[in-house]
């Protein structure tokens, strides 16, 4: 088949899902020059060419409450799409993590003879293991970005190939900070916190707010501190509001996005759980994780969970190495108590920096050909 032919579509819920898929793209244009890709996607996808046909946003929601809000949207939004897809077939369909909205699709594609591949292998060894289930059924091949998993699923009966971590690929092994600060206008002299309440509006609305209490707390006993905060587009107006309500306008910078560019300058980060901590874990920053949803989410999420740990870095590291503030515990006086401890620790900072290099060294690999070898594999067998 020629690169004219190719026609690949694709599926990214969420900003994260993004960053993974424009770095797929990356592989598969490589490969297929000419190739064409299509579906739902964000703005890395699209800086690569990519067609979408409704809004990313749109399915950027989190929580069992909250997706049941919106359940209706999206619901129809899979139902026009797998219309579509089958009146129109790509060759293959790829969905960027989002399993609660990909893998039923990828199932009934599949279902009528479109090869499928799923990229980033579901949380089963974290929460909710019958999805493997659902996965064996829905993805002729799963993309893995830990190296555990390959095994895991083949215990299942479910192909797979592990190829890196696209992240640890985008963020450098040394992070320089001095020239972070220098492009955000920030001292060199004054530490840097990074607030980062999530990327998706229902985080924002849980979150942001006591993240600023506690920033406003830092304010008044950590000495001089420099705050910035990045606000995904459409979220400003919202974040601005949150801000003057906890007096701390002026006093924190709002950016445009540049979440790398934030955790590049800080010493620390106040952080929601979700793939922004293995971020600031690549660039060996310490951390401290809050997280907070609707309650009847979290109560359903805790009965689900399979390990004591709910960050990333401490999942990867098997171990308790940064903290974790959950729902109830998240209070602003403990996140700020929490955060401030970091900057009084230099010997615990230097021994969190040699564990996330070499978490760093474990999972990078040259990820866009890698995906793009599996995907030849499957679009050959």
């Amino acid at each position: 088949m020629t690169g004219t032919q190719r026609q690949f579509a694709l599926v990214a819920g969420e900003p994260s899902g993004d960053l993974l898929a424009g770095l797929l793209l990356d592989g598969l244009q490589a490969r297929w020059p000419a190739m064409k890709a299509v579906g739902i996607g964000g703005p890395q996808m699209l800086a690569r060419g990519f067609e979408t046909w409704w809004p990313q946003e749109k399915l950027a929601v989190r929580g069992y409450v909250e997706v049941l809000r919106h359940y209706a949207e999206i619901a129809g939004i899979r139902r026009q799409l797998k219309a579509r897809l089958l009146g129109e077939p790509p060759e293959l369909f790829i969905g960027v993590d989002a399993p609660d909205f990909n893998l039923d699709l990828e199932t009934a594609l599949r279902g009528r003879g479109i090869k499928t591949v799923h990229f980033v292998c579901p949380s089963i060894w974290a929460w909710r293991p019958e999805r493997v289930h659902k996965l064996r059924a829905a993805a002729d091949h799963v993309l893995c970005i830990f190296p555990f998993e390959p095994a895991l699923l083949a215990e299942h009966g479910v192909e797979a190939s592990y190829v890196g971590h696209p992240l640890a690929k985008v963020i450098p092994m040394e992070p320089d900070r001095a020239a972070a600060r220098a492009a955000l206008g920030l001292r060199d002299d004054v530490p840097v916190v990074a607030i980062l309440p999530g990327s998706r509006r229902s985080e924002v609305r849980y979150l942001a707010a006591r993240f600023f209490e506690a920033a406003a707390i830092m304010a008044r006993r950590g000495g001089p501190l420099q705050f910035v905060a990045p606000v995904v587009p459409g979220l400003r107006p919202e974040m601005e509001r949150l801000l003057q309500a906890s007096g701390m306008a002026g006093q924190v910078t709002l950016l445009d996005g540049r979440s790398h560019a934030a955790l590049a300058a800080c010493d620390v980060t106040l952080i929601a759980s979700g793939t922004a901590t293995l971020e600031a874990a690549l660039f060996k920053r310490p951390m401290v994780i809050g997280y907070s949803m609707n309650w009847l989410s979290a109560r359903l999420m805790r009965r689900m969970q399979l390990q004591p740990w709910v960050g990333l870095p401490n999942i990867l590291c098997r171990d308790f190495i940064v903290p974790e503030l959950l729902q109830e515990a998240a209070t602003p006086e403990a996140l700020a108590e929490a955060t401030l401890a970091w900057l009084a620790a230099p010997d615990k900072i230097h021994a969190l920096q040699q564990r996330f290099a070499a978490l760093h060294a474990e999972l990078l690999r040259d990820t866009p050909t890698l995906c793009a070898d599996a995907i030849q594999k499957v679009l050959e067998g």
